[in-house]
């Protein structure tokens, strides 16, 4: 199946639905024009509640990633800006954890680089802190 999900997560079920679809299209998985389970077969499969599945939907909706409409169901209708931000997205994350970065970490650089203030994880900061990183305690055990 196209979405999955953990009920053991504690990331919310519906947040779950729409990482799998945004997963699926960083992957290429999914392409434009194409469609997705109905909100009710897809709750059928995944065993969770029809309104689940919808509000995962919505989201990616409310993102442009797809169009709902009553009748014609779920169809992707963007994806190629984003399709390799998901897989950079992963190679940033195990290069953070590869230069020992907790997770907590992770989030911070983030979160700086979209501030976008020098010093605070602009991208080239962003390069030397992973280098940092790497070669602090973490890269000598």
């Amino acid at each position: 199946m196209l979405i999955r999900i953990d009920p053991s997560s504690a990331q919310p079920l519906a947040e779950q639905v729409a990482a799998s679809v945004r997963r699926a299209l960083g992957e290429g998985t999914l392409r434009i024009g194409d469609k997705l389970p109905s909100a009710r077969e897809a709750a059928r499969l995944l065993g969770v509640n029809m309104h689940t599945v919808l509000r995962g939907y919505q989201a990616l909706k409310a993102e442009g990633l797809i169009d709902l409409r009553a009748g014609r169901g779920a169809v992707v209708v963007a994806a190629p800006r984003r399709a390799g931000l998901w897989t950079m997205t992963c190679q940033l994350v195990t290069e953070a954890r590869r230069a020992g970065m907790s997770d907590e970490e992770v989030v911070a650089l983030v979160g700086s680089a979209l501030a976008g203030s020098p010093g605070s994880g602009s991208a080239a900061d962003a390069q030397g802190s992973a280098a940092d990183a790497s070669s602090g305690p973490a890269a000598d055990a």
